[in-house]
């Protein structure tokens, strides 16, 4: 097989790709970041901070992905959004609990707290946490990422639940989280 596209499309036929793709890649980043500033994430629409950039989704389990970046642009943290359908993603305090176990120390020493509101008849729980994260896919192989934070929504919806999640270095992610809340309680059905 290599060699039939050697001979129809010349020798040089992977550099020829890879020239293509560095071309193609400029545009699509370029695209990604000027993304709607308004989404959707299973029953809800959101409103994306106008600084944080738009992320091309990794996984069907992702609805939403964006990028929250430092002044200096050396530290980002990662902004999720999960909707599994009605009934379906678990209960509130289960989720709570299981972002509360993505961190390597107990939960009496990662700062754990969370707190309940509502915003426009839209019942909302925020989760907050800092430690070593444990970054990584739900049974696969885990990262430790010391001095990092969680801050988390679940905003509760009878079409189902949209589970919002914030992970990155401790500082950053701190400081993003007025423009999360305020991203959180944009949702409109």
């Amino acid at each position: 097989m290599r060699r039939i596209l050697a001979v129809h499309f010349g020798m040089n036929f992977p550099l020829r790709i890879i020239v293509l793709l560095a071309l193609l890649a400029p545009p699509v980043m370029a695209a990604a970041a000027d993304a709607p500033a308004s989404f959707a994430a299973g029953p809800l629409t959101f409103t994306r901070p106008g600084e944080w950039i738009w992320v091309a989704q990794t996984s069907p389990m992702r609805k939403a992905e964006l990028k929250v970046e430092s002044a200096d642009k050396k530290q980002a943290a990662e902004v999720v959004f999960f909707h599994f359908g009605a009934g379906q993603g678990g209960g509130v305090q289960a989720n709570v609990e299981r972002w509360y176990g993505q961190f390597a120390e107990g939960r009496d020493k990662i700062n754990a707290r969370s707190e309940n509101k509502t915003v426009n008849g839209i019942k909302i729980t925020y989760v907050f946490a800092e430690g070593t994260y444990l970054s990584g896919p739900p049974f696969g192989q885990k990262v430790p990422m010391k001095d990092h934070a969680l801050v988390g929504a679940i905003v509760e919806d009878p079409g189902g639940s949209v589970f919002v999640k914030m992970t990155g270095p401790k500082e950053l992610t701190k400081s993003a989280e007025p423009a999360f809340r305020k991203m959180v309680e944009s949702a409109r059905k």
